[in-house]
């Protein structure tokens, strides 16, 4: 499932990192970035939104793959999440549940700022995830 850990990846974590300098975390200090590419090649980056109410916060990845949603994307390729952190940081559940809704079949790359990497996939991440219930299908653009 996983391509050549060899492969460029570079592109994508260099918008990671720019995105992580966006983070709004002014309670917890903990920074995150994220970047992700789709199918049509395009990268969406993403930060961590923090909220002085902890649940309403935000993190990278989800605001990575949300970003890519609303601006029409589908097929979710790859994604970096990147953490100023002594071991590459590893996304919360509630992104692992978004990344096998909306990019089942994505490549994830772990790093941190001394070049640690761990490339893995949502499979891998998130082994016995909610994904068995039937979905209704989107309506045409056209009826709304």
């Amino acid at each position: 499932m996983k391509n050549n850990p060899q492969a460029n990846w570079d592109i994508l974590k260099d918008a990671a990192w720019k995105a992580r300098e966006q983070a709004y975390a002014p309670y917890s200090g903990f920074k995150v970035g994220a970047a992700v590419e789709t199918a049509s090649g395009r990268i969406y980056g993403g930060c961590n939104i923090e909220n002085v109410s902890y649940g309403l916060c935000n993190c990278a990845e989800r605001t990575a793959m949300f970003q890519a949603v609303a601006n029409g994307e589908r097929i979710l390729k790859r994604i970096v999440v990147c953490a100023d952190t002594p071991e590459p940081v590893a996304p919360c559940g509630a992104c692992r549940q978004v990344m096998q809704e909306l990019g089942p079949q994505m490549e994830v790359l772990l790093v941190n700022r001394e070049g640690k990497q761990i490339l893995t996939t949502v499979a891998e991440l998130l082994p016995y995830s909610f994904q068995d219930f039937p979905q209704r299908e989107e309506p045409d653009k056209g009826d709304m």
